[in-house]
């Protein structure tokens, strides 16, 4: 049966995935939700006996109805191969009390690598199902991994030109090292003078500019979006959480039908929100723990259903969730007002004029799945210091986060149910931020030093990802106003 798709603001036509992953966007502003979610048609015993490439055909074959087998197997083995360092692509780890789901095996060493490695692959084979003639040009806006993830995926990709804006100083020193230093005569990096909020703000209004987009299309170009607003970025995601169950079932840890809970580090959403679709996909997930940091508006939000942008943004630790606008809980918001698109879209409104929205007591009901919660900096680096020194594993600062939050909601609730905590990135990417958590000292170190200092603590390899960065040149150093973005994009495009 064929799986649709529609915008959470109007509702208007529907069209089919290949044409949802190319617009990324839609042209009203929202965001493609499938019209249904799909049942898994595979027992979970029988995901338990799948590799990770065969568990992710049997999820994304269910929402990507139009890719033929042959397109989406191709696809799939295309993105998790050997830039992976590990077989199992995503390993489940027991760590104190809990498994750790480590996402930050793939080239660039954090949990987009996961949706990143299979976007391009999908996007290519999206343009050719629909006889698109345009090069495909990826405009997205990172907190920090999205950027390298998606460049690392896009780069010398026949067809794509990819512009990556980030905060010029909101992220880790080895995050920007890993963009200026991308290689890729198709690849464009831009550092910006403002937060993650004003890239994102800003791309977005790029993308719903029809004065750029017909100057575009003149010149045989396009946009479409590597950010995790892309339908082609959420379908991967939901993978991770069936084949994690089914690992947990495999090795006896729980037994068929038992119900476990994900605490997830967010800040876009996407993360979390996949998380609730492998739920109601037929995954017994109980609680979906959203942990947050100091940029706590999600925690606010489901302690109140008010949603409120209007506070002071602060820099943290975990720039990856540095974020006040979560742009995917729009999917949320209009699958919990009953896909009432008008609803939703009001509310996105109210959150553009006044930065604030307060949803109805009905749809509150509707996400009592959900717990918030979150981590200051310095429950952060003490987690980081106790769950070395108890175990000698060592976690990076958004891990953390996700672990405080853990240890939070299992003292508020006596909840012992078997946790997954989802860990997005390696903390050879946080060198710095993790090895001060674990003693002063090593702050005055540099950061290359601290590599080598972590990888022998940890007693893990140094990953490729870094070494390569090394002594990279810079090839990126372009910095630009929020107001200039778009005279950059001109710019590169030659238009």
């Amino acid at each position: 049966m064929d799986l649709f798709y529609r915008s959470t603001r109007s509702n208007g036509e529907k069209v089919t995935a290949s044409q949802a992953i190319l617009q990324g966007l839609a042209q009203d502003g929202g965001l493609f939700v499938p019209e249904s979610v799909p049942v898994l048609d595979k027992s979970l015993e029988e995901l338990a006996q799948m590799s990770y490439r065969e568990t992710a055909y049997e999820v994304m074959k269910l929402f990507l109805t139009d890719f033929t087998e042959e397109e989406l197997k191709d696809c799939i083995r295309k993105a998790y191969d050997s830039k992976f360092d590990t077989e199992e692509i995503a390993p489940l780890v027991s760590v104190d009390g809990a498994y750790y789901l480590e996402l930050f095996h793939g080239a660039t060493i954090a949990f987009k690598d996961m949706a990143l490695s299979i976007l391009p692959h999908l996007l290519t084979t999206s343009a050719k199902k629909n006889n698109v003639r345009n090069d495909i040009v990826i405009l997205t806006a990172t907190s920090g991994d999205t950027g390298k993830a998606a460049l690392a995926g896009f780069a010398d990709v026949k067809g794509t030109k990819i512009i990556v804006f980030y905060p010029k100083n909101g992220v880790s020193p080895i995050q920007e090292k890993q963009m200026v230093t991308q290689k890729g005569d198709n690849t464009f990096v831009v550092g910006i003078t403002g937060n993650f909020d004003d890239a994102q703000t800003g791309v977005k209004q790029l993308f719903g500019d029809k004065e750029l987009e017909k100057e575009m299309d003149a010149a045989g170009y396009q946009f479409s979006s590597a950010n995790s607003i892309n339908i082609g970025r959420l379908v991967p995601q939901v993978v991770y959480y069936v084949y994690a169950y089914a690992k947990l079932l495999k090795r006896g840890e729980i037994t068929q039908g038992q119900k476990i809970n994900a605490v997830v580090p967010t800040g876009n959403f996407g993360n979390i929100l996949a998380a609730y679709f492998a739920k109601n996909m037929g995954i017994p997930i109980a609680k979906l723990i959203c942990a947050s940091n100091e940029n706590k508006v999600l925690y606010d939000f489901f302690e109140t259903g008010v949603y409120d942008r209007n506070r002071e943004f602060v820099l943290t630790s975990s720039p990856s969730m540095d974020i006040l606008i979560s742009s995917n809980l729009e999917r949320l918001i209009y699958l919990t007002a009953g896909r009432d698109a008008d609803k939703n879209a009001a509310f996105m409104k109210a959150l553009s004029d006044a930065g604030r929205y307060e949803i109805t007591a009905d749809m509150r009901a509707a996400m009592t799945d959900f717990y918030g919660n979150y981590a200051s900096e310095q429950e952060t680096a003490d987690t980081i210091k106790a769950v070395y020194e108890k175990t000698g594993y060592v976690m990076d600062t958004h891990t953390a986060v996700a672990a405080t939050v853990f240890n939070k909601y299992k003292a508020a609730t006596g909840d012992n149910a078997k946790m997954v905590v989802v860990s997005t990135a390696s903390p050879f990417k946080f060198t710095r931020s993790v090895m001060n958590a674990i003693d002063a000292k090593y702050d005055a170190m540099g950061d290359f030093e601290l590599v080598d200092e972590l990888s022998a603590l940890a007693k893990v390899a140094v990953p490729n990802a870094i070494n390569e960065i090394r002594t990279a040149p810079v090839l990126h150093d372009t910095v630009c106003d929020k107001e200039e973005m778009k005279a950059v994009v001109k710019k590169f495009l030659g238009i």
